[in-house]
């Protein structure tokens, strides 16, 4: 693939509080992923819920190791495809800073307070946390990433077609980011390859806690053909690293299907511009048919046997049950919020501080909270 489709640092559209670049020591897309690793709310993704809540056990996915992983699969990605790795694994590293404690549950029970205040949505408030609430640098607030590093990370999904949520519709104002036109490739290289580390870790989690078993996942063709050749290769695997070996094949696999299909559709359209890219009416980085078809059974499969596992839905109602309480108890009694939270009451409302509050919380310090008030 040619460089030209590659994010260019040397040619980023800058920041929006001009910086000197360094670039001859780090370019400015290495500075933002470097910006990202050092923030607060990186570090915090450590005691954040993936699927298994954190306290659980210390072997299964947090939101911190699922970033990693995710970003892992970027920078592969990106490097085959001759793409630029520090903008796509910057983007992969901060796609999920924006989740609260108790990942998706916790993101329900802030929306539904926050019905009538702008709502909650953990992508939105990742651009929160960026371009505002970080607070580590004397001349602005947030981590003042790139044009690219914030154009990839807010559209990372796609796109926007419908309604924009509040604080990317502010942002936009001062700092366009072309909301309705398609991100970089290495945003949506950065967006495939979470659903290439969700797919195949999850599963990895489910299987050690004893939710599915080897039988199952042999009812998934894609997995069985998997299976199948690994029995073959090696006689009589212990079942956990039978389900290693699995996972580790499966991620492979997805990887050279994604880079193969990839550069058939820029080659079979002609694609040899950022402009192309961005006008183009989908992504261009993308799984085969058949590829997506096994895809979609495998995330059937998770919903329908592990994350609706009556085991899970009861702890992630609980969860949600406590930020709910919490978001109440504040919101009632916000005058004992660090001066730093309540100093904001000028810039936004109360409900909007209580939520940015509570979002920042890790699993950890949210149950002890609402131990602390409720039991």
């Amino acid at each position: 693939m040619p460089n030209l489709l590659s994010s260019n640092p040397n040619n980023s559209k800058g920041r929006l509080y001009s910086e000197k670049e360094d670039i001859k020591n780090r370019s400015p897309f290495q500075r933002d992923r470097d910006r990202v690793i050092h923030s607060s709310a990186f570090r915090k993704l450590k005691q954040k819920t993936q699927v298994f809540i954190e306290s659980e056990s210390d072997y299964y996915r947090t939101r911190l190791t699922h970033t990693l992983e995710v970003s892992q699969i970027s920078r592969s990605i990106c490097r085959i495809l001759n793409l630029n790795e520090d903008l796509g694994e910057c983007i992969a590293l901060t796609h999920d800073l924006g989740h609260p404690p108790f990942g998706h549950n916790g993101e329900n029970a802030l929306n539904i307070k926050m019905e009538n205040h702008g709502g909650f949505n953990h992508n939105d408030q990742t651009l929160r946390i960026i371009t505002f609430l970080e607070k580590k640098y004397p001349e602005f607030n947030g981590l003042n990433l790139t044009w690219e590093s914030l154009e990839g990370i807010v559209k990372h999904n796609g796109k926007f077609k419908n309604e924009i949520p509040q604080t990317i519709f502010e942002y936009n104002k001062k700092h366009n980011l072309n909301l309705y036109k398609n991100p970089s490739l290495e945003a949506q290289v950065a967006s495939i390859a979470d659903d290439i580390a969700y797919n195949n870790h999850d599963i990895d989690d489910a299987y050690r806690a004893k939710l599915i078993d080897i039988d199952q996942l042999n009812e998934i063709r894609y997995f069985k053909e998997i299976l199948n050749n690994i029995n073959h290769k090696y006689k009589n695997l212990d079942d956990h690293i039978l389900i290693s070996e699995l996972v580790r094949s499966s991620i492979n696999n997805m990887i050279e299907d994604i880079v193969f299909e990839t550069k058939n559709e820029i080659k079979n359209n002609k694609i040899n511009s950022i402009e192309n890219i961005t006008e183009y009416p989908s992504f261009l980085v993308k799984m085969s048919n058949k590829l997506m078809n096994s895809s979609n059974e495998i995330k059937i499969f998770l919903y329908d046997n592990v994350y609706n596992h009556k085991n899970l839905v009861k702890k992630r109602e609980e969860s949600e049950m406590k930020l709910s309480k919490l978001f109440d108890y504040y919101d009632d009694n916000f005058n004992i919020l660090p001066n730093d939270w309540k100093n904001k009451i000028d810039l936004m409302s109360k409900e909007r501080i209580v939520c940015d509050y509570i979002a920042g919380m890790t699993d950890r310090y949210a149950t002890q909270k609402y131990e602390m008030l409720y039991v």
